[in-house]
């Protein structure tokens, strides 16, 4: 405990010790000032993460900057320079409008669109016509022409049905021996199964198209006159995706490994029934093709228990190309494994580090925070990208080299 001396005692006291006092004083008084330094610094961070933990619960989800302005650039001396556009295109010495109101064109009608609509789907004629006695009681005898039809079209729906396929095979057997053959028929789906390709495919697209959980399948078929529990339905899926999507899988991973630029990304999810206790956390990777590909788009879903690079080091061994992903250090390590792998980080990612930032902010100070310029700089490199989606890909290469690389190198060395 620090002594307390009256000022009579300090009187009375050498100046060695006077000097001695003082320095002991200096080096509590700076021990102190670095446990507020480092408890403001605590108290900061937890403010920061109180900020970003009310904004992931009850804040909005989207990205989106409030601020609509778009921030503008030039080259100066073979630098880009940014600015915001109000700046760029103010001319205060331009003439007022006399007119704000908006002149709009007229759109003119669209011709044929119902036609258009109703066009591709099979047509089943329904003649509507009045008998010859009918007539002669309307006209008289001979007293009425025939014009041309008037006609009503209506969309019709056919609910679903259930049939039951009974194939009556051909057996053959030799009068001399033993041989014995059959005709040639459809092979099971499932050896063993009811399961036809047309119930299979209702309930894969019930259950993983139109997201209708199984039970609720199960009542549907119940009331078609139908017994399928959701076991059953359960077990096809499985073994259906076992038997014939697991060859399909195999060809859109050999095809992937043909486009250029990959994008790669994983997220926890939880399974209940695996072998581990419940709400323990597994993972789903996906691996796709990028929006250059939009006439053959390939999404495939791999899910593993870990999220260590043994998997995609799996997946990816002997790709030659791009691949997309966030920040993790798995895809990184991979990159120095695999040779032809090179890895490229993704702009959304890294924006949005950016935005988070942007919120610890307060809103009076953020236009005027580095982060705030630099999600605009972000925005304009979006701003010039989107430009160039109509493009090929190498007038795209040639374009981002022109006008998009001097944006990001500028965002660079801000």
């Amino acid at each position: 405990m620090a002594d307390n001396y009256t000022e009579e005692q300090l009187n009375t006291v050498d100046k060695p010790f006077l000097i001695q006092l003082l320095l002991q004083q200096q080096e509590q008084l700076n021990a102190l000032t670095k446990e507020l330094h480092a408890s403001n610094e605590k108290m900061q961070l937890l403010m920061e993460q109180v900020i970003l933990g009310k904004q992931n619960r009850f804040g909005r989800s989207s990205e989106k900057m409030e601020d609509t302005s778009q921030i503008c650039f030039c080259e100066v001396d073979g630098t880009i320079v940014f600015f915001n556009e109000a700046e760029a295109v103010c001319d205060l010495n331009a003439a007022e409008p006399d007119d704000l109101e908006l002149k709009s064109p007229r759109q003119p009608k669209r011709k044929g669109k119902k036609e258009a609509d109703l066009s591709g789907f099979p047509v089943r004629r329904i003649d509507h016509y009045l008998s010859e006695e009918e007539l002669e009681a309307e006209f008289g005898v001979r007293g009425w022409k025939q014009l041309p039809d008037a006609i009503s079209r209506k969309y019709h729906f056919v609910s679903a049905k259930i049939e039951v396929e009974e194939h009556h095979i051909g057996v053959y057997a030799s009068k001399t021996d033993e041989h014995m053959v059959k005709a040639d028929h459809p092979r099971a789906l499932l050896h063993g199964s009811l399961v036809s390709p047309s119930l299979g495919a209702a309930i894969i697209n019930g259950k993983y198209v139109n997201a209708v959980p199984l039970y609720r399948l199960e009542q549907e078929f119940q009331r078609y006159g139908l017994q399928i529990t959701r076991q059953n339905m359960a077990n096809w899926c499985i073994r259906l995706a076992e038997e014939y999507l697991s060859v399909l899988y195999e060809y859109f991973h050999k095809e992937l490994y043909s486009y250029h630029v990959i994008q790669a990304d994983e997220t926890p999810v939880l399974v209940n029934h695996d072998g581990r206790k419940a709400g323990s956390k597994s993972w789903m990777w996906v691996y796709r093709s990028g929006h250059l590909y939009q006439e053959r788009q390939i999404v495939l879903y791999e899910y593993q228990q870990r999220r260590n690079a043994s998997h995609p080091r799996e997946f990816l061994k002997g790709y030659d190309g791009i691949c997309v992903t966030d920040g993790y250090q798995v895809y990184h390590t991979l990159e120095k494994e695999l040779e032809e792998l090179t890895v490229a980080g993704c702009w959304v990612h890294c924006r949005r580090r950016f935005d988070e930032a942007l919120k610890l902010v307060p809103k009076s100070y953020q236009k005027e925070s580095n982060a705030f310029l630099l999600m605009k700089q972000i925005q304009a490199i979006y701003r010039e990208e989107r430009k160039l989606n109509d493009l090929s890909s190498d007038e795209r290469l040639k374009q981002r080299q022109v006008v998009i690389k001097p944006l990001v190198d500028a965002f660079l060395h801000t």
